[in-house]
């Protein structure tokens, strides 16, 4: 196992930069440069210049192209050009605020996807079935940047005109009584704020893992040890949630790492459209001001992560299923 893990690992030092490389030239592709945002009757070009040798801009493409490379490799991410701030100093807060909205948009993605599933599997071809059946492939067809929008107007401009008695906050991840609230309160407000954001992001890949867990449950179920343990005189539901839900988490287990990607793609659209101050909208915002460096470090870190994500899946293969072998 440390072999595999090892060579994993190795094997995604090229993949990483291969990924920043093609960004890099790519960003540098579209015309103009950060200094373009400067431009202007009242700004003399001598000054738009010397920006530029200030910046470095001035160089050859290659050139530029090394000199990152070389103080990325150091662990030097540079200077951010939109925020003239150290990238060191921005990512850890962001990644932090992102990694809260995809924490409880998997919570929301596996709780509701499992529980959909086990009840679609065990009342196989009900009504029930049917409507859940239609209610998943629904979700799941919708774009996420939508449902985001449908949300804010159902359960926060709706709410609010109607006066009903919960309402959610449209934008940010805390109220602006935030600071004066006790730790209580801080807690309550940052949930209410992060529950559209990770709805939005988790519920169409909850009704993915619906339909995932209802063909694992439905296999599971059908087998001869499952019909033993209800001759046996166990209760319906010690034999789905103790015997049949365990051999039927292998294939969901799988989709922890599989899903990450997915949240990380969603949330550059969620994050922009709720506010949220986490890595999908610092990556706009950078891509926006012709942020390099702060489009290069934000990038690989998410590539990082959906690589991490993707060895965390075969990882769990082999410790769910000893018979899956990675050596």
């Amino acid at each position: 196992m440390i072999g595999y893990l090892l060579r994993r690992i190795l094997g995604a030092i090229p993949l990483l930069l291969g990924i920043l490389t093609l960004i890099f030239f790519v960003m540098h592709l579209a015309p103009g440069d950060p200094t373009a945002r400067f431009f202007s009757p009242n700004v003399a070009p001598e000054v738009i210049e010397q920006m530029r040798r200030n910046l470095g801009l001035d160089q050859p493409l290659h050139i530029q192209y090394f000199k990152w490379l070389w103080s990325f490799v150091r662990g030097d991410f540079g200077y951010s050009f939109g925020q003239m701030r150290p990238i060191g100093e921005i990512l850890p807060s962001v990644l932090w605020n992102t990694i809260q909205l995809t924490m409880i948009s998997l919570v929301v993605i596996f709780v509701v996807g499992m529980l959909i599933g086990i009840v679609q599997a065990v009342r196989q071809y009900s009504i029930a079935d049917n409507v859940l059946t239609f209610v998943a492939l629904f979700f799941y067809s919708m774009p996420s940047f939508w449902f985001a929008l449908m949300l804010i107007l159902i359960f926060s401009l709706k709410a609010n005109t109607a006066g009903w008695p919960i309402q959610f906050p449209a934008s940010g991840m805390t109220g602006v009584e935030y600071d004066y609230l006790t730790t209580g309160g801080k807690i309550t407000d940052r949930i209410m704020h992060l529950i559209l954001p990770a709805t939005a992001l988790g519920i169409g890949s909850a009704a993915g893992v619906a339909r995932y867990m209802r063909g694992s449950m439905l296999e599971v179920i059908h087998q001869d040890f499952i019909r033993t343990a209800r001759a046996k005189g166990l209760s319906e539901r010690t034999v789905v949630f103790k015997h049949a839900l365990r051999n039927a988490l292998i294939p969901i287990i799988t989709l922890l790492g599989l899903y990450l990607p997915f949240l990380l793609s969603g949330a550059v659209l969620v994050e922009t459209i709720f506010g949220w101050p986490g890595m999908g909208r610092a990556i706009v915002d950078a891509i926006l001001q012709r942020d390099y460096p702060m489009v290069m470090a934000t990038s690989f870190v998410i590539a990082a992560i959906v690589v991490a994500g993707n060895l965390l899946s075969d990882v769990l293969y082999a410790v769910v299923d000893p018979r899956i072998r990675t050596e």
